[in-house]
């Protein structure tokens, strides 16, 4: 099996997904939810299971003097309705007023309120958590591997596939957001730092096994080493990752609305990081050491 012959499609698939990641991220954004803009959210459910209108519902706040309230549907029987930061007396009084203009009993799923300030910190911690990441684990793969030569190669290359998997995730994010109207939150932040940890390990792995494979075959080509060694680890790296699949899944499907948007980003971050460390990651290696020979 020739994995590297082929390393030009695989370069040239990563690159379109990612262009259209990037085109997805310019015309929508990405949607931040209030523990990064700030404000607040309440999830609520009309007990008699029928939704008013919701542009009734909006009227209702903007008379309120929140005339910002963005209010979606949510489900068959809840709405979601986000505003500028208010007070847990404010958010009883409109749930009364509610209940009194659509005559129906309302339950309180979730409200969470965040002052901007604090949305602010949050997002600055959370690219710099992201960040800081990266630069440890690409500090720790040039440490493991400094008695191979050029090790640098290996940790610039295991940080290349972690920025393929980030850039993946966060373009398929704008379009989750786009149609689902899934949120960046702290969740899809813990989901991102698994994603990040997963995929340097599977890059470990591999380039474990070339580093064993570059002393017990001297003689042989770098490329053809890198091949044998990604064809050896492959099975492990797919069992591995089918054995995570599964009950990931699972919770998809049978988990909840709660945790499905972190289930299914942990889901398709975990595929990237397969895919990277494999067809990404490896054939860099080999694309760099064909370089720098020519250069000889």
């Amino acid at each position: 099996m020739n994995i590297m012959k082929h390393r030009t499609k695989y370069f040239i698939f990563s690159g379109v997904l990612i262009t259209l990641g990037f085109i997805s991220m310019a015309i929508w954004g990405l949607p931040l939810s209030i523990d990064f803009t700030g404000g607040s959210l309440l999830e609520t459910r009309f007990e008699s299971g029928n939704i008013p209108e919701l542009p009734e519902i909006r009227a209702l706040y903007d008379a309120a003097g929140y005339d910002e309230a963005i209010v979606q549907s949510y489900g068959d029987d809840a709405v979601i309705i986000r505003t500028q930061q208010i007070d847990t007396a404010t958010n009883n009084d409109l749930i009364e007023e509610m209940e009194a203009a659509f005559n129906d009993d309302l339950t309180i799923l979730r409200f969470e309120s965040v002052g901007p300030t604090v949305g602010r910190e949050v997002a600055s911690r959370a690219a710099g958590a992201v960040a800081l990441a990266a630069l440890g684990m690409l500090i720790y793969i040039w440490l493991a591997f400094r008695g191979v030569a050029n090790a640098h190669r290996y940790g610039i290359s295991a940080l290349s596939a972690l920025i393929h998997d980030v850039v993946m995730v966060i373009g398929i994010q704008a379009m989750l957001g786009r149609f689902f109207g899934w949120e960046v939150d702290a969740l899809f932040l813990t989901a991102m730092l698994t994603i990040i940890g997963y995929s340097v390990l599977d890059s470990i792995v591999v380039f474990d096994r070339i580093r064993e494979n570059t002393n017990i075959y001297r003689r042989v080509e770098y490329e053809t080493i890198v091949n044998h060694s990604v064809v050896q680890t492959l099975d492990r790296s797919l069992n591995t990752q089918l054995t995570v699949l599964f009950p990931m899944l699972a919770l998809a499907l049978f988990g909840g609305a709660t945790i499905r948007h972190f289930v299914v980003i942990l889901i398709l971050g975990l595929i990237s990081g397969t895919y990277s460390s494999i067809f990404h990651a490896s054939p860099l290696l080999v694309v760099w050491d064909n370089w720098a020979n020519r250069r000889k």
